[in-house]
């Protein structure tokens, strides 16, 4: 109830910021008397694909850290700690980046994650079950995974991504529900039920097409964190950690909302394998065997 009740506020919040935004830009409504006015649904399109994104990124650590539970380790007093914030503290000095919050949440799956406004405003969490259950040099290589996504610049680059379908996909799910509203059922003052009926089935249709290219970046993203995580780590500790994964596989345990985020995550096959946020282990493992580095 705790995490369902900090994801309905936090879009509830969004929602509100956006319409006041709109109001302060003076954007007139895009539907008129005059009919669709196309320059006012592309600016709310915008402000609402891109903001709602932007929004999103800029509060990524405090509703990760709600959601997932993760505890931000402040003063390290446990052998497992001490070392934890060591290996960040080096990797990030490596990578070129402001050392980053480091966390653990309470779960006895092997996960992590990292997420951040930028690369010097990030957060580093792992599990406890990865500390649990992977040797230090497989723990090393997902900490060096995960802060290769940070120096990717990987939440910034899928936040533009996001924003750029989400504006897609309200800009254009208005001009068919027009379109049709207007052509097909010879609606003529206003907009009548065709508009809205056809304008919500475009925006759930053309919102699968979008997925699709926001979940193909996340997969490449992947490839290119394991390849920096043996980078940082080391080649074969990046390899026996996601063989390690392998045993361990189970469901991501973190929220659906930052699953992506993880170290492992949802994956498929077939059709499913397009909607999903990470390519298969034996995938990643063979990329990485075949890499020079």
């Amino acid at each position: 109830m705790k995490r369902i009740f900090y994801f309905l506020a936090t879009n509830l919040a969004i929602v509100l910021v956006l319409s006041i935004t709109m109001r302060l830009l003076g954007v007139e409504p895009f539907l008129n008397a005059n009919g669709l006015n196309l320059n006012s649904l592309l600016i709310f399109a915008a402000v609402m694909g891109f903001g709602g994104a932007f929004i999103s990124l800029a509060i990524s650590k405090w509703s990760a850290k709600q959601m997932s539970g993760a505890v931000t380790i402040e003063n390290p007093k446990s052998p497992d700690e001490i070392w934890l914030m060591n290996i960040v503290k080096k990797q990030s000095e490596t990578a070129g980046i402001q050392m980053p919050e480091v966390a653990i949440f309470n779960s006895p799956v092997v996960n992590a994650f990292a997420t951040g406004m930028s690369r010097n405003s990030s957060l580093v969490a792992v599990s406890s079950g990865l500390l649990e259950m992977m040797t230090k040099d497989e723990a090393e290589a997902v900490i060096g995974h995960e802060i290769s996504h940070i120096a990717n610049g990987d939440m910034v680059t899928l936040t533009l991504i996001q924003g750029v379908v989400n504006t897609f996909v309200l800009f254009f799910s208005r001009v068919i529900g027009y379109t049709v509203d207007k052509v097909i059922f010879k609606t003529r003052q206003g907009t009548g039920p065709a508009f809205f009926i056809t304008m919500i089935v475009s925006e759930l249709l053309l919102g699968v097409l979008a997925s699709i290219v926001v979940m193909w970046f996340s997969r490449q993203r992947e490839y290119r964190a394991d390849f920096g995580g043996g980078q940082l780590a080391g080649k074969q500790k990046m390899i026996a950690a996601l063989q390690r994964l392998k045993t361990q596989y189970e469901t991501s345990a973190l929220p659906k909302s930052i699953a992506a985020l993880g170290i492992s995550g949802e994956q498929g096959i077939g059709l499913k394998e397009l909607f999903s946020t990470h390519p298969s282990l034996d995938d990643r493992i063979a990329r990485l065997q075949q890499s020079t580095n």
